[in-house]
């Protein structure tokens, strides 16, 4: 999966915008679904993207891809950090979007939830 595929996948989910948010951090691109955010990388370089995940299952991710790391920034119980170098299909990056899509979902406000359709 190179940016744009990244990009057009995560796009084409409902109620999602892009930004680059932080003055200090220019280059992080933040995709978020009604205002909240489900995944973020670094545009200059697409090193890594950042994903929500399920905290009961996280561990066991990261111990069966070294790609999915701790991240830097976030809290390390919720997001990982996964590296993209090539080890994680582009099957398996578009599942692990769609799951930090939908547990955003999951914890948006009813209220916003229904905008969304959800």
């Amino acid at each position: 999966m190179n940016i744009e595929e990244y990009r057009l996948y995560c796009l084409a989910k409902k109620g999602v915008t892009e930004s680059t948010p932080f003055s200090k951090l220019p280059d992080i691109l933040v995709f978020k679904v009604m205002g909240k955010m489900f995944t973020a990388t670094d545009i200059g370089t697409f090193e890594n993207i950042s994903i929500k995940c399920i905290p009961e299952t996280i561990e066991e991710l990261r111990a069966q891809y070294p790609a999915m790391t701790i991240p830097a920034y976030m809290s390390k119980k919720h997001w990982s950090s996964v590296t993209m170098d090539g080890s994680v299909s582009g099957e398996l990056l578009r599942e692990w979007l769609d799951i930090s899509y939908n547990l955003v979902v999951a914890g948006l406000p009813k209220k916003l939830k229904l905008e969304l359709g959800a």
